[in-house]
């Protein structure tokens, strides 16, 4: 179980890193093989967003890290434009990118989004449409289907989006 959720810290970034290697493995194996390619994402790339604040991790109730992901306040330059739809709103909100899980709990995903939700009650996603997992999970916790976005190296992403005035998951 899910017991914190903090920021991430340079010392954790080599278990950040294996649980990205377990994600890609993972991901691989349920017919997502060309996301997160290449070892991506990068260790230069976690450390920047250690640095900057946006990388947190997920501790059991021992202590042992579980999961992380990468959560941002504010207007996402790849969200600018969104095609074959629309999103629900432009209030401010948050982005969630990169969740990846050791694989030794349930419910990181949950967890995650729960937290995130504590922290703004609009929430934006993006996730690669093999990605049948993630679109499963956002489609449980009542994200709505927005649309279609491209990320910076010009590859599509499905858009979802949930604004939660009650600040709960159902």
């Amino acid at each position: 179980m899910i017991t914190m959720i903090r920021p991430t810290t340079r010392g954790d970034l080599s278990e950040v890193m294996e649980m990205y290697a377990i994600a890609r493995d993972f991901m691989c194996r349920t017919g997502n093989a060309s996301q997160w390619i290449d070892g991506y994402p990068p260790a230069a790339y976690i450390t920047a967003e250690i640095d900057a604040g946006h990388s947190f991790i997920c501790e059991n109730e021992t202590g042992e890290l579980v999961g992380t992901f990468c959560f941002i306040m504010g207007d996402d330059p790849t969200y600018e434009n969104i095609y074959g739809g629309q999103w629900l709103n432009d209030d401010l909100y948050g982005t969630v990118h990169r969740m990846a899980s050791s694989g030794k709990e349930k419910g990181v995903a949950e967890a995650c989004f729960r937290w995130c939700f504590a922290q703004c009650r609009n929430i934006r996603v993006d996730t690669h449409r093999d990605n049948r997992v993630m679109r499963q999970i956002l489609g449980k916790l009542g994200f709505t289907y927005c649309g279609i976005i491209y990320v910076s190296n010009g590859t599509e992403r499905l858009a979802y989006q949930r604004t939660d005035k009650l600040n709960k998951i159902e």
